[in-house]
């Protein structure tokens, strides 16, 4: 049998598995990337790409072409809830961070926007950016049985195309093969808090021309609460303004096996929450999916890493799923471009795990508040199980009466309406919250304290370690460019300021001490990269004369507040405690 040596095996092709295959390509990484799939996403599924991922695509050089095909969320940035698209709306939130008091916030986050781009337009694009870089990817191609060795995992995958097997030696394994993961199973990694089956639902991917509709409350998601129906609510995703849709209905009943939903049902169903006999409707495909939660117990085992789906399952809520992969991918990639070509050591692998399973585990937590807060928020419109139609629709009268009810009715919607903020503009975690612990070296030693709920609902900029840069527009050489342009890809950058070059020869001896390289930045008044703003000595929280370490994947992994006595021997232990490599014990 054929065996095909590689550094990493990448199980999967979502965008978490297209997102690493890219990465690892740019980072120089030599991987091969098999699923069982024929082809890229065939239908919609998830759709919102928040600012973090969004900053991953400009590193692959596929922003541009991502919001093109996508649809920025400023031109879909309300969330409606109705009891149908021609029917009396119940309620409306400005999302995403496009009202006026949160707008200002987002901006200053990230040079990059919210994007709608639905999966099947997305994954030709990552797929196009992976194989432009060099990625080796490999539709029809699924993953057997593999074994751990000492220096290797050793796989067999067999090729649909060609009915033929073949073996794939690879240093690591990355499993991206989504919620039912083999590579898991096979790694003998469980799951935490498994919920098993909470619902089932159904996509029914559709087209139906809502103009009339949606276009005077544009919306990238319109939820439909109709009186008297079986249903606990059903969600319309935008994937074309405002022809092309997702119809999510979601089964309040437990199921053993999933329910069918068959074309002609479905197309009823549309009809229904349209509420227009005229508006013609095209059902395109159906598709079934449960909804549940797990987080792995380990995001590494060994040789092989768990990202995406495979690590962390949740449901729908806060748009947070395949974002939250995507970045597994990007912390992890620089990870192991760094242990594989001998920069790091393999206990750098470790860090995965700490700070990615800390994500998932924050986001997983978000995602169960945010379906906890739609209680109130039907409460408040005036659903109940069980509540006749006719009962409903005088609860939903009530809203508009002169009375005293009807006034404590609507305080009591405007709280529960309040609620979906930390679901559709939770900009904290959306953003990412800082690292407590990984591949960073914490202020005088001292971990971070744990994040509020007000951090997690807004993201507050900063440069402690284990924080995400912070965004401020430069100007080099007449360009303008963000903070985030000058580091990140694949490499460490020290960034500095006025007074800072001893920072600066420091890091060349650092990087030719050690063999890891490491670019420089001096941001400043009329410096290398002018902040002609005065924005970066705002958020900074360092002196002009002091440094900044961060990571390959943009993260702050270590700072100084000022010059100290011995730059070269501080930025020294500070990248061998980072990478893991031997330490002297100094801090």
């Amino acid at each position: 049998m054929e065996t095909t040596v590689t550094d990493v095996l990448v199980v999967g092709a979502g965008p978490t598995g297209l997102v690493a295959s890219a990465l690892l390509a740019k980072y120089g990484i030599d991987s091969v990337t098999v699923t069982k799939h024929e082809d890229t996403a065939l239908s919609p599924r998830a759709h919102i790409v928040n600012q973090r991922s969004v900053e991953i695509f400009r590193e692959l050089g596929v922003e541009d072409e991502v919001m093109r095909v996508g649809t920025p969320i400023r031109a879909l940035g309300n969330n409606v809830w109705a009891t149908s698209f021609a029917g009396p709306e119940l309620a409306r939130l400005r999302a995403w961070g496009t009202g006026p008091e949160r707008r200002g916030e987002y901006l200053a986050a990230s040079p990059c926007e919210l994007v709608n781009a639905p999966q099947h337009l997305l994954e030709p694009v990552l797929l196009s950016g992976a194989r432009k870089a060099g990625a080796d990817i490999r539709f029809g191609h699924e993953l057997g049985e593999f074994t751990e060795y000492p220096d290797h995992v050793l796989a067999t995958v067999r090729d649909h195309g060609e009915g033929t097997e073949y073996r794939v030696q690879a240093r690591y394994v990355i499993g991206a093969d989504g919620g039912r993961s083999l590579t898991a199973k096979q790694a003998g990694i469980g799951y935490e808090d498994e919920s098993g089956v909470l619902n089932w639902a159904a996509n029914v991917w559709l087209e139906a021309d809502l103009t009339e509709y949606c276009a005077h409350r544009p919306a990238a998601l319109y939820w439909i609460y109709r009186p008297g129906d079986g249903f606990h609510c059903t969600t319309w995703i935008c994937v074309r303004p405002w022809t092309e849709w997702v119809m999510a209905v979601v089964f309040p009943e437990q199921h053993e096996e999933p329910p069918v939903l068959d074309h002609e049902t479905a197309l009823a169903y549309a009809r229904g929450m349209i509420g227009d006999p005229a508006v013609d409707v095209r059902v395109k495909s159906v598709n079934t999916w449960s909804v549940g939660q797990a987080l792995a117990g380990e995001f590494r085992k060994g040789r092989v890493l768990l990202a995406g789906d495979s690590a962390h399952r949740h449901p729908p809520p806060n748009g947070l799923g395949s974002n939250t992969g995507m970045q597994d991918a990007h912390n992890l990639a620089w990870k192991l471009a760094m242990v594989v070509q001998g920069h790091a050591g393999d206990e750098l692998l470790d860090s995965y795990h700490t700070e990615r399973k800390e994500t998932g585990r924050v986001v997983v937590d978000s995602v169960m508040r945010s379906l906890r807060n739609l209680t109130p928020l039907a409460e408040a419109f005036g659903f109940a199980p069980g509540r006749s139609e006719e009962e409903t629709w005088a609860r939903i009268a009530e809203l508009s009466a002169d009375t005293t009810r009807g006034r404590e009715r609507r305080r009591e919607l405007r709280e529960a309406v309040e609620l979906q903020h930390h679901q559709y503009n939770c900009h904290g975690v959306e953003c990412g919250l800082p690292y407590t612990g990984g591949a960073l070296v914490h202020d005088d030693g001292l971990p971070p304290r744990e994040p509020s709920a007000g951090e997690r609902l807004r993201f507050r900029a900063s440069t402690r370690p284990g924080s995400p840069v912070p965004h401020a527009w430069l100007e080099h050489l007449g360009t303008p460019l963000s903070t985030v342009d000058v580091v990140g890809n694949g490499v460490f950058t020290l960034v500095t300021g006025i007074g800072g070059q001893p920072w600066v020869r420091a890091a060349d001896q650092v990087a030719r001490a050690l063999g890891t390289p490491i670019t420089t930045a001096v941001v400043g008044y009329q410096q290398q990269y002018h902040d002609v703003y005065g924005h970066w000595a705002a958020l900074r929280e360092i002196d002009d004369t002091g440094c900044l370490l961060v990571r390959p994947d943009r993260y702050v992994a270590w700072r100084r507040h000022r010059l100290t006595a011995d730059p070269a021997g501080d930025l020294a232990v500070a990248v061998k405690t980072v990478l893991g490599k031997e330490d002297d014990g100094r801090r």
